[in-house]
């Protein structure tokens, strides 16, 4: 396999850096024509072409299932859409907004939930006139205490260019938190300079880092390296994970992906039930299989380690918790079941009878 400064862009060049046999070719020029498609030289150095269920190849290497349809599919499965004021804004919650300022990004995942919208034919970022339209929202909208990066992938800007928009925001009182959604750190390391860290910096605000990652294997050294770039700054990282089919769909693995966050001084934030996007059905889990995973895992790990197991609800109707319940009702009290799946009645002093009181 072959190293490159840039990305692989196109099935070729996916095949002549030994990433695919030529005989998929043609299948995946299908996808290629339909989907983004780039692979960064630190993915492709972490992937083992020998490998046929390869966890980080199934991240990125286009597959001829996605152009299966399902009919509970959706285009927009987060419905961004119609909680869009303005162009780049995804105002959904009362206190908090996306601000979508990049169009592209380093890397596209064959399960994104926005590949509808991303990829170069969108053009790269907000133009000039768009984002300061996008920035007045945000200064006519006080109720807005968070602002949230994302895209596309933000980080693809320049340094340069988010130190303009950390700047820009830090200039709106009642925003209080900036926070950056990104899988920089993991798949483009070398894009993380002292330059682009300090960028980050906000004179006035808050600001946390979302790190998407899917698989230890992303940790690499490299990575972490990246990672301490932005907490040695004092920038605050949280995780971000989707549950996937064939890629962590076991409590081993996430199991080592949750140490691998905590151990490079990321904290464990949401692991994310698949969003029903187009041609993603390969990647699916049921609920009580995820729901399953997460009481394995709180036997497993600390508290600190611990995710919250979220879905999207269909239709842009926000995020909801969705992982298992450890508490149930009872006459008098309530059935608590502990890590090892056994119950033990617990009785409210409220509830307790005469005999039963001090």
């Amino acid at each position: 396999m072959t190293s490159a400064a840039r990305p692989f862009v196109t099935a070729e060049a996916l095949a002549a850096a030994g990433l695919v046999n030529d005989t998929r070719l043609p299948e995946l020029q299908r996808v290629a024509a339909r989907y983004a498609v780039a692979v960064t030289p630190a993915v492709a150095l972490s992937i083992d072409p020998a490998d046929a269920y390869d966890p980080i190849a199934r991240q990125f290497i286009p597959d001829i299932r996605e152009l299966e349809a399902w009919t509970d599919e959706i285009a927009d499965p987060t419905g961004d859409a119609p909680h869009s004021p303005v162009k780049g804004i995804v105002h959904r919650y009362p206190d908090r907004a996306l601000l979508k300022l990049a169009h592209i990004c380093p890397v596209y995942c064959r399960y994104c939930f926005r590949r509808e919208t991303v990829g170069p034919e969108f053009g790269a970022s907000l133009s000039a006139h768009e984002l300061a339209e996008a920035l007045a929202y945000i200064r006519a909208t006080p109720a807005l205490w968070e602002v949230i990066m994302t895209g596309g992938d933000p980080l693809v800007l320049s340094a340069r260019r988010i130190r303009e928009v950390t700047l820009a925001l830090s200039t709106i009182p009642h925003v209080k938190v900036l926070r950056w959604h990104t899988r920089v750190p993991v798949v483009s390391p070398e894009r993380v300079t002292d330059d682009l860290a300090d960028a980050l910096k906000s004179p006035t605000q808050a600001v946390y880092v979302a790190l998407h990652a899917n698989h230890p294997r992303e940790l690499s050294p490299e990575a972490r390296a990246a990672c301490a770039r932005l907490v040695d700054r004092g920038i605050v990282m949280v995780s971000q994970s989707v549950l996937l089919k064939g890629v962590n769909d076991d409590a081993a693995t996430l199991d080592a992906l949750m140490r691998a966050f905590v151990e490079a001084r990321i904290k464990p934030y949401y692991l994310h039930h698949l969003d029903r996007a187009p041609g993603t059905a390969h990647f699916r889990t049921g609920i009580a299989e995820g729901q399953a995973l997460m009481r394995q895992l709180r036997g497993r790990l600390s508290g600190l380690a611990q995710p919250t197991y979220v879905m999207e609800v269909p239709g842009g109707h926000g995020k909801m918790p969705i992982g298992p319940a450890y508490l149930a009702p009872r006459e008098g009290g309530y059935t608590i079941t502990d890590y090892e799946g056994l119950e033990h009645v617990y009785t409210e002093c409220g509830a307790c009878t005469d005999e039963e009181r001090p």
